[in-house]
């Protein structure tokens, strides 16, 4: 199952889709947030501070971009993250 992070952005974020995952592994991973847009994805790590995790298919551009849009969310994505898997 995936848990969207009902982030408003302009023009949709950019078509890009921010996530988290059911089975996100166990014991649970650190907190993070998967982006996807079609086939490409990435990884950001939120903490301590957002940093790409790793990514497949997407340009040097496009991650400047994303982390911007993550480094402007951390918060929202760190508290929906909580909802999503309580301590």
């Amino acid at each position: 199952l995936v848990t969207y992070c009902g982030l408003r952005c302009r023009r949709s974020s950019y078509g890009y889709r921010f996530c988290f995952f059911s089975n996100e592994g166990r014991p649970t991973e650190g907190r993070h947030i998967h982006v996807r847009k079609g086939e490409n994805v990435a990884r950001f790590w939120l903490d301590p501070e957002p940093v790409l995790a790793s990514s497949w298919g997407m340009t040097g551009t496009e991650l400047n971009m994303i982390e911007r849009i993550v480094r402007a969310n951390a918060d929202l994505f760190r508290s929906r993250w909580n909802e999503r898997f309580p301590s």
